[in-house]
């Protein structure tokens, strides 16, 4: 028997644990999406020479999927928005990386800048817009994968201010 690799000196694959590479971590909860939000944003490298901007709609690419999710990166120039809608079932990290975005709710608004990131639940129903006069650039993840975005009516609270505080974790 010729012995030259650790796989046959071993003999049985199931007694070799400590010659196989681990599983590479994946995120399985939400504060395990929200690190991996921070960790891509924080690879500027990685991600700011990806960046367009189109003038007719949002540009958008996506940067990584993984086991149940996905992560997007989009640009929106001054005035571009995402019309009200939902998620399906995915719930989703976003956060702002260059600019500012204005989230709208049936409870209110809310700007979200660079440093935070707001935690969107599956059927949350919002509208994203660039109210600034500069371009932006956010990051969003997705989990399970998005494979759906119905369009939503937001119906405003009468009782609930025109702005609320952001509440984003930095």
């Amino acid at each position: 028997m010729n012995q030259d690799s650790d796989l046959q000196i071993a003999g049985d694959l199931l007694e070799v644990q400590h010659l196989l590479r681990p599983a590479p971590e994946h995120p399985s909860t939400v504060a395990g999406f929200v690190r991996l939000a921070r960790t891509v944003a924080a690879d500027r490298a990685r991600w700011a020479p990806l960046v367009a901007y189109d003038p007719t709609s949002r540009w958008y690419h996506r940067l990584e999927t993984g086991p149940g999710y996905e992560v997007w990166l989009l640009s929106w120039l001054p005035g571009q928005g995402s019309g009200a809608h939902d998620h399906g079932r995915s719930a989703g990290v976003m956060t702002v990386l260059d600019g500012a975005l204005t989230e709208h709710t049936p409870g209110g608004r809310q700007v979200l800048r660079p440093g935070g990131h707001r935690v969107v639940a599956p059927g949350h129903a919002h509208e994203v817009v660039n109210d600034a006069l500069e371009p932006a650039v956010s990051l969003h993840v997705y989990f399970p994968g998005l494979t759906t975005m119905p369009v939503r009516t937001l119906e405003r609270s009468a009782t609930t201010p025109a702005e609320e505080p952001a509440r984003l974790t930095h």
